[in-house]
């Protein structure tokens, strides 16, 4: 196995009666895309909300890296080095694209907020904008207003605002939605090209892309998880054919 990145532990979260998410435990490894599929109402971005802090789980805990951050809000989680997509795109879309990239790696300096200060002298602040558009490959749209550009453009957007921050883990909430072949083939590209320095976890109900990007999946059905393993045992299992994938 190699380096774990982000450990959660019998994570629980009890909406009254209903448990959204039961007792789930999910490792995600360095250079590693772990995707976790089920059918709606299966409780995957409640996982995800619960491992970014947007929702404080019922019980069970969640380690990132060394430390525990269990209860803590997204911010702090953020800042402590893992980064969030959401599904629906959360961008300005009347700024430019640099300028939607620049505010997110600015928010990570520590005097995020000296209005008086130009823009263009926060050196630091503006290199990590430059390779956050190139490693999402949104350079030539460097200029564009966020609004104008194609959705799956905005997508990758997004994603660059998030690797601006300088986070190790990706939580991703179907980066996939709404796309059509070619833009879906470049989101595929661009999550491969990403797996190198990161540790992915993917929530996607693509299945030719999941099948193409996922090392390992963990399949949710009502809140629990059924099964999790290589994407040949997802494939191969009986259970997983019954509840999700003979559906499709």
């Amino acid at each position: 196995m190699g380096e774990v990145l982000l450990s959660a532990r019998n994570l629980t979260k009890r909406f009254g009666g209903l448990a959204a998410v039961n007792d789930v435990s999910i490792d995600l490894q360095r250079q590693h895309i772990h995707a976790v599929i089920g059918p709606n109402g299966a409780g995957k971005s409640t996982l995800t909300n619960l491992l970014s802090g947007d929702l404080p789980p019922t019980s069970g805990s969640v380690q990132l890296g060394d430390t525990e951050v269990t209860g803590w809000n997204p911010e702090k989680i953020s800042r402590q080095g893992l980064g969030r997509s959401y599904q629906k795109t959360n961008i300005f879309l009347p700024f430019s694209v640099w300028d939607n990239v620049r505010l997110a790696a600015q928010s990570r300096q520590p005097h995020a907020a000296r209005w008086l200060s130009r823009a263009t002298d926060f050196i630091a602040v503006n290199a990590s904008a430059t390779r956050a558009l190139e490693l999402s490959g949104l350079e030539h749209q460097k200029n564009a207003v966020a609004g104008t550009i194609s959705h799956g453009e905005q997508r990758q957007l997004e994603i660059a605002m998030t690797l601006a921050t300088g986070p190790q883990v990706l939580l991703l909430d179907e980066p996939l939605a709404g796309m059509g072949a070619l833009e879906a083939e470049r989101m595929v590209a661009l999550l491969l090209s990403l797996k190198k320095e990161h540790g992915i976890l993917l929530v996607e109900h693509d299945m030719d892309a999941v099948f193409t990007l996922a090392d390992r999946l963990t399949v949710m059905v009502d809140g629990k998880v059924i099964a999790s393993g290589t994407p040949a045992a997802i494939r191969a299992d009986a259970g997983v054919q019954a509840a999700y994938l003979g559906e499709h």
